[in-house]
């Protein structure tokens, strides 16, 4: 029988939810929480010896302590395999996964994780290790087993496996030789001609799309233009009272500013993981330009500077956590009257 380390979070270990994300790694002999999901799928051909679980927010702001955790348990476990998630759409959670795949692979171990098409995750470390295409939530669990638990004991046995879309995994980006009938040319016009004809075909080259946003009619009149700031930089006041993420936001915060004409350093600051905040602390405005905004309000450029900073971190936040933010933002200013929205990143 092969050996497999699991891993999981919080949630999925049954340690608890969102207000223990930042509960230590610990190791469990046997199986844990989902990962008694794999048992039976996996029973012929592997046991699973021992569970790993981490809070979500613990390893992505503690990844070397998360990576050292983990050698060890495979260097005590001596597994063939490591079975990260499914981590559906959850980013910190897809980001865990990745990286644990990528720290067993560096260090001989083959390894395999479950995400959604969305998932920052999939982009960070589909190169690294075999990511399964899941559903978006765990909804989706019971189709998302069968698929993993399939494809391991293929890579256990040593069966030959097919291509990304017979296995449902993402590509890798790997150029791989293969000897065709007819060249390129012959099998692009192919293409092309079954497609004008409404015929089936399949594309050998797959092609990422993304909604299209029609943009708003400009604004006739600046001057009498209520405009509001909002950002992706992280800006929160300092502390981080609200417990911001540094990276895979699902919420955002509205700060009120009252009569300030300037983001004050020691009283706002970055929480953002995704670049060096230094200079942002030193001066919150050279990511959030409140003070640029005020000078233009009283130069009557525009009419007036909504009293409201949104605020979130946009650090490997997935595409639908965004556009859901982004939409209770827009109501939220809406409701304030507001025209305009001057939206900075970092």
């Amino acid at each position: 029988m092969k050996k497999v380390l699991f891993y999981t979070n919080q949630f999925f270990g049954q340690v608890g939810g969102e207000d223990m994300a930042y509960c230590q790694p610990e190791v469990t002999e046997g199986m844990r929480g989902s990962a008694n999901t794999f048992g039976a799928p996996l029973k012929d051909t592997a046991e699973i010896v021992a569970t790993v679980v981490c809070g979500d927010n613990f390893y992505a702001e503690n990844m070397e302590t998360g990576r050292a955790f983990l050698r060890e348990q495979i260097e005590k476990y001596h597994p063939d395999m490591v079975i990260a998630g499914p981590a559906f759409n959850a980013g910190r959670f897809g980001i865990a996964c990745g990286d644990v795949c990528k720290t067993a692979k560096e260090m001989g171990v083959e390894a395999i994780t479950g995400l959604y098409e969305e998932n920052p995750a999939v982009e960070m470390y589909k190169k690294d290790c075999y990511i399964l295409k899941v559903g978006k939530s765990a909804a989706g669990i019971r189709k998302a087993v069968p698929l993993m638990a399939g494809f391991a004991k293929k890579l256990l046995t040593g069966e030959k496996i097919g291509s990304p879309k017979e296995e449902q995994y993402y590509a890798k980006g790997q150029r791989v030789n293969l000897f065709r009938e007819k060249n390129g040319a012959e099998r692009a016009v192919d293409m092309l001609l079954a497609k004008v004809n409404g015929q089936p075909y399949e594309t050998e080259l797959e092609i990422s799309t993304y909604e299209k946003v029609e943009p708003s009619t400009p604004i006739a009149d600046l001057s009498k233009a209520k405009i509001a700031l909002c950002t992706t930089g992280g800006i929160v006041p300092f502390g981080n009272p609200d417990h911001m993420v540094a990276a895979t936001a699902k919420f955002w915060k509205d700060y009120a500013l009252g009569d300030a004409q300037r983001l004050e350093q020691g009283q706002w600051e970055s929480v953002h993981a995704g670049f060096d905040p230094v200079y942002a602390n030193e001066d919150p405005n050279r990511v959030a330009p409140y003070d640029m905004l005020k000078i233009l309000e009283k130069e009557g450029v525009i009419g007036s500077v909504h009293p409201f900073l949104a605020s979130t971190t946009g650090n490997s936040t997935s595409v639908a956590d965004a556009t859901r933010m982004g939409q209770e933002i827009a109501r939220r200013l809406l409701d304030a009257g507001v025209n305009g929205v001057l939206l900075t990143s970092t």
